[in-house]
């Protein structure tokens, strides 16, 4: 499960194997020049990052983005290689099916609802991955139903630790590895105290 999916930095996420995926490349260290695709959950520079996608990007790589981000991706990107999507809608790419998860704050106004800002649910091979993105514990996420969790536990622009813990808890995924702490935002002991939090019958990957 975890072997083909990794961890980069932040949010930064790549998937290997028959494809390569990113999502939110960011701080990518050199020009890869490798992506099948490349999904976006929103545009704050630590997840749309122009420079880094143009180090991952190939002639004919597939880019999934909110609806904000249209004008200024048409840029560098063909039309007919961008996928814009809005929340709680079902999409195919590459033979790839994806759902976009609503992505907000609830209690603080860095990610409104109303940017229609996105976490992603990917099934690749029967396993469905959620790419949370920015966001807090909302009622949607509080749904989901996957195998591997990647979830922002800093606080402060997402949920805290505490909260990440009580989500991952009630949504049960097989594995979770958690985002954006340690760097930008949080401290790497909110890592430390997250695994203490969670349950024992859920794996965990730093």
């Amino acid at each position: 499960m975890f072997e083909e999916i990794n961890l980069l930095f932040h949010n930064s996420i790549r998937y290997k194997k028959d494809l390569t995926i990113y999502f939110d490349p960011f701080k990518i260290n050199e020009n890869y020049n490798n992506a099948d695709i490349i999904f976006i959950t929103h545009s704050h520079y630590d997840h749309y990052s122009k420079e880094d996608i143009l180090k991952v990007k190939k002639e004919k790589t597939i880019i999934v983005i909110p609806e904000d981000l249209i004008n200024e991706v048409e840029t560098y990107f063909p039309k007919e290689n961008i996928i814009s999507v809005v929340p709680n809608k079902k999409y195919m790419v590459k033979n790839i099916s994806f759902e976009t998860v609503p992505a907000y704050n609830v209690n603080k106004n860095y990610h409104p609802k109303t940017n229609n800002w996105v976490g992603y649910l990917v099934t690749i091979c029967d396993i469905k991955y959620y790419i949370a993105g920015d966001t807090d514990v909302t009622e949607e996420n509080k749904k989901i139903k996957c195998d591997v969790a990647f979830i922002p536990i800093g606080g402060t622009y997402t949920m805290d630790y505490k909260e990440a813990a009580m989500l991952i808890n009630e949504i049960k995924p097989r594995l979770v590895v958690p985002t954006h702490f340690g760097t930008i935002v949080g401290t790497k002991e909110d890592g430390v105290k997250f695994l203490e939090l969670l349950d024992k019958s859920i794996s965990y990957r730093v």
